[in-house]
């Protein structure tokens, strides 16, 4: 099953959380009470997101929280990969030299084209749309044009 981390998931909603947000920036305590996620949880995503990138945080009494860029400019790739690293279907999806039956594999070509069209799909999905505030739907092409593979037939297919 492809799931994304129970900490992935947090994480986009205290992004969210953010974004929506008509304050400049938010502390990790008001973060936490406004998402109901617990306080230490927020602060270590908080810090996972900084060093990723995706958050700006300013010290000091009037300190706290913000987006380091537009909530449209963060996909939903960046935020995976903030967490999660490099998604991958499969040993091979991203890196060669990674399988022990690399060399005489027939089916790698087939996750990798699956892979790249997920990867493109999450990399088409913003912060903005996640959150609600983008109106327009996910535009999926990469999904759209199922991935056709040479002699593969599904069920009921002559």
């Amino acid at each position: 099953m492809l799931r994304i981390s129970r900490m992935t998931d947090y994480a986009t909603v205290v992004l969210a959380a953010l974004a929506r947000s008509p304050a400049p920036q938010m502390t990790a305590a008001a973060l936490a009470r406004r998402t109901r996620i617990a306080a230490p949880t927020v602060s270590k995503l908080l810090k996972q997101l900084h060093r990723a990138g995706l958050v700006a945080s300013t010290r000091g009494l009037h300190g706290g929280y913000q987006l380091a860029r537009g909530a449209e400019q963060i996909s939903a790739a960046a935020i995976l990969d903030a967490l999660e690293g490099p998604f991958a279907l499969t040993e091979c999806s991203t890196a060669h030299g990674q399988c022990d039956i690399e060399g005489h594999c027939r089916v790698s070509r087939a996750w990798q084209s699956v892979n790249g069209a997920i990867r493109r799909s999450l990399q088409d999905v913003s912060l903005a749309q996640l959150a609600g505030l983008d109106e327009q739907p996910a535009n999926l092409p990469a999904l759209e044009h199922a991935v056709k593979f040479p002699g593969l037939r599904t069920r009921g297919a002559p």
